[in-house]
């Protein structure tokens, strides 16, 4: 049984990632290149510091164990962590690690890398020692700085307490992991380049190398189970049954700098609580998903910033308002429309794909039940709520959906504050009681040609007489 009183360890190689923010409207006389002006920057942990601050953010107890020199970057890193985890650290030779991202309009523009330090043979101290003893679960985030091929510290993971589940997430540069790990988790390409250095020959893309990699890793390294991690399709699970597991991921559009370190904490994390192979998958990946939509690593350090909080959203996703949240901080387009959308059909479909073009997110505010009952009468809705704001979520054009239950979504507008809110044509020449509202923010009011002769209505009307 998982000791949940235990911390989550996590080992690895702490970096120091910056980025730096500004704005960019012109080119460099002497070069074609951007100038970015305004510039802010915004520091944050990397690599396994990352990792560690993603696991803490779920409320959980964890320490961080790595290496950090002492140096002004290494005690700029300590400090950011210390304040959200506890820090077992020992001698890391040379410069810290640092990468610092000029970004502009969403976009990174260059990329910056100093500090050279790796974490050579050596001693590691009492505190070390004592954080892996008492584990309850670990994750070793390996970025090849020596942290995960250090004698001591491989000595103390091949000490742990029989059961302690163990996550690998390996580097291509880094070390092998000892034989009994719980879970590996490279991405697709890691996953192709450490089969090949281990003597596989496998050839293509897409799902079918990653089982095949996923495979040959599993038996060479002695694992339960190897996560290939797969981007925006999730996440396939090769555990040694006849057929591999995918964990599909939810739409998330952006930045995913650092979504493999939350995938990663987020399966360890779910090992620690007791779940098998499958859920601590399907966990990562929704913890992943997640993380992308709120805006990924670049949030973290804008979070930072404000108050300190590495606020994660949950498994669950964003709501609205994290949504809104996140586009306005970017600079970004809000739009939102809103209905019924009783029976989701090709009308929908089309105008939600025509509205999300317009600008950076989506939000579709949807009529509560009793909402449409005033409307449309007591035969409806046909589905509940719940079930159709599942079902518009899941639609890769809409970022949110939320349900209000006023006869119309003018006191929902007064908090979302859309920058545009779109309707159908049908609404053409008719007064939209909220367009006041919507306008008197700054807002305004788009009708977007329909597919003609689809509507709910007309689909129940002829369900009803082909059944008659």
């Amino acid at each position: 049984m998982p000791d949940r009183s235990a911390p989550l360890v996590v080992v690895g190689d702490a970096l120091l990632d910056i980025d730096v923010v500004g704005s960019s409207s012109r080119l460099c006389p002497d070069a074609p290149v951007p100038v970015v002006e305004h510039a802010t920057e915004l520091p944050r942990p990397g690599g396994a510091g990352l990792a560690a601050l993603l696991a803490a953010a779920d409320g959980r107890e964890v320490v961080l164990v790595t290496a950090l020199a002492d140096d002004e970057p290494g005690r700029r890193l300590r400090a950011m962590l210390e304040r959200h985890l506890e820090v077992a650290a020992f001698h890391l030779h040379g410069g810290t690690p640092c990468k610092m991202r000029i970004r502009s309009g969403g976009q990174s523009v260059a990329r910056l890398d100093a500090g050279e330090g790796e974490a050579l043979d050596g001693p590691v101290g009492p505190r070390v020692s004592e954080a892996i003893a008492r584990a309850g679960a670990v994750l070793v985030a390996d970025y090849g700085r020596g942290v995960a091929r250090h004698r001591a510290v491989r000595a103390r993971l091949g000490g742990l307490r029989r059961g302690v589940p163990v996550v690998w997430d390996p580097h291509p540069r880094g070390a092998e992991p000892p034989p009994g790990v719980r879970l590996l988790t490279p991405n697709a390409a890691e996953a192709a380049r450490l089969a090949a250095a281990h003597g596989a020959d496998i050839a293509g893309t897409g799902l079918s190398a990653a089982g095949r990699c996923g495979r040959h890793l599993g038996r060479a390294w002695g694992a339960d189970g190897v996560a290939v991690t797969l981007g925006a399709e999730g996440a396939l699970l090769c555990d040694g049954s006849e057929a591999p597991f995918l964990a599909p991921a939810r739409p998330a559009r952006g930045d995913a700098c650092g979504a493999g370190d939350a995938f990663a904490a987020g399966a360890a994390g779910a090992l620690a609580d007791g779940a098998d192979l499958a859920a601590a998958v399907t966990a990562g990946v929704g913890h992943a998903s997640g993380f992308v939509r709120a805006g990924a690593a670049a949030a973290v350090a804008a979070r930072l910033a404000e108050d300190g909080t590495p606020r994660l959203v949950p498994e669950r996703g964003e709501d609205a308002w994290d949504v809104v949240e996140r586009t306005r901080r970017a600079g970004g387009t809000v739009v939102a429309t809103g209905g019924c959308f009783d029976l989701l059909h090709a009308g929908h479909v089309s105008l939600l794909q025509q509205a999300r073009r317009l600008g950076d997110c989506l939000v579709v505010c949807v009529n509560s039940d009793a909402s449409v009952r005033r409307r449309k009468g007591p035969s409806r809705p046909v589905t509940p709520a719940a079930d159709r704001v599942r079902v518009l979520e899941a639609l890769s054009d809409v970022d949110a959906a939320i349900v209000f239950d006023d006869d119309t979504p003018a006191p929902l507008l007064e908090r979302l504050r859309p920058d545009l809110w779109v309707k159908g044509a049908d609404y053409a020449g008719t007064t939209l009681p909220e367009a006041d509202t919507v306008r008197a923010h700054d807002g305004e009011v788009v009708l977007l040609p329909l597919l003609e002769g689809r509507s709910t209505t007309r689909l129940l009307s002829t369900t009803k007489g082909n059944a008659s």
